[in-house]
């Protein structure tokens, strides 16, 4: 079995914990909410500084680790990255976020390039990982490809939250959406899924608007869907869940989704729109 955490690194091994995955860009505020080329500064080479700490963290306690970063390629030319770290602290797999989004506050195709190295699960000591980015989690085509590279989990480090003004209107149902989907996804794959999101209000640079309140509630849901371990949408927390691999098999072995995919009728999903 594994144990799972979806949110924060801080002293995770009292918990047993095995695979610990933290928020996107964890490293910083989340600076997409305005264009300012200043921020690029902030951007690393991944294999890079960050992950070496990290590193020497997940050797010293036999623990793997995504981390999420904002990666320097080269000059002119960064991404939306996540970075795999086995328990021997080697690095063993990068992932390109490939949905970039831009909508008000959220100008990440001002900062990130779609990922280019196509969806990814890496074999680690404790189980094949998949990872996707936050704006991924809303599309099927995604979780389903990097299912079908073998992930017993997909783990989605996020940065949702609400617009202020919008809150009391659209906030629950937004939410609920964003737990939904991911749901889906872990039952329609079999597999489970941990959502890692940020907390907290995080004011927008230059009064250039009222912020985002990132609505935390990162949880774990097993390949029913059901929710293992869920936490609050305004404190920091550590969640944790045993995720069995005993219970993935059972339940594709009665839902066979796998095997009844009519993978001969799909070819136009690679279209955009219809005709």
């Amino acid at each position: 079995m594994w144990r799972m955490p979806a949110t924060c690194l801080s002293k995770p091994q009292k918990k047993g914990v095995q695979v610990a995955c933290l928020p996107e860009l964890f490293r910083s505020p989340y600076f997409c909410q305005s264009e300012d080329q200043n921020v690029f500064n902030l951007a690393e080479a991944v294999p890079g500084p960050t992950t070496k700490i990290l590193s020497e963290v997940a050797k010293k306690h036999d623990m793997v680790i995504i981390a999420s970063l904002f990666e320097k390629r080269t000059i002119g030319l960064y991404h939306n990255t996540t970075a795999v770290i086995d328990a021997d602290g080697a690095h063993v797999g990068t992932y390109r976020k490939m949905h970039i989004p831009d909508d008000p506050l959220f100008f990440e195709k001002y900062y990130f390039t779609p990922g280019d190295l196509g969806f990814k699960a890496f074999d680690t000591k404790y189980g094949k990982l998949g990872q996707l980015v936050c704006w991924d989690q809303w599309y099927p085509e995604a979780a389903r490809l990097t299912a079908m590279q073998g992930a017993n989990v997909l783990f989605y480090p996020t940065a949702i939250g609400w617009h202020p003004h919008e809150k009391e209107e659209f906030g629950v149902a937004q939410a609920d959406a964003w737990q939904t989907i991911q749901r889906s996804h872990a039952i329609a794959n079999g597999v489970y899924v941990a959502s890692c999101n940020r907390i907290g209000l995080e004011p927008t640079p230059n009064k250039a608007g009222n912020g985002i309140e990132f609505f935390g509630s990162s949880f774990i849901a097993d390949p029913f869907g059901r929710i293992l371990a869920k936490a609050s949408h305004d404190k920091e927390e550590i969640i944790t869940a045993v995720c069995d691999p005993a219970l993935q098999e059972y339940t594709r072995r009665n839902w066979p989704f796998f095997r009844d995919r009519r993978i001969d009728a799909y070819g136009d999903i690679t279209k955009r729109f219809g005709k």
